[in-house]
């Protein structure tokens, strides 16, 4: 896997692939992508779609810690990925 950054058109694929049904999922992913958009390695970008082939009410048990990868989506990627879009809204200055 690669640290390398996530090519721009490969990007706006990613983008495209998290879009939702459920809107609190969306609101957390859109944070992440305003946070990270710039620094998406490779590795990350495969992390995120595996937490996208989850249905939404998974998804958003993981993204709340109500639950923690398991089985094949307990992978570093996906774990890094995960934190990343955990992390609480920053507070303005």
């Amino acid at each position: 896997m690669s640290d390398l950054a996530l090519d721009p058109r490969d990007l706006g694929r990613l983008k495209w692939r998290c879009r939702r049904g459920l809107l609190e999922n969306d609101l957390l992913i859109e944070r992440f992508f305003r946070r990270h958009e710039d620094t998406i390695t490779v590795r990350q970008a495969q992390g995120l779609q595996s937490l996208m082939d989850l249905s939404d009410h998974d998804l958003l048990d993981l993204l709340l810690s109500r639950s923690q990868p398991q089985d094949e989506l307990d992978r570093p990627e996906v774990r890094e990925v995960l934190a990343l879009m955990r992390q609480p809204p920053s507070n303005p200055s």
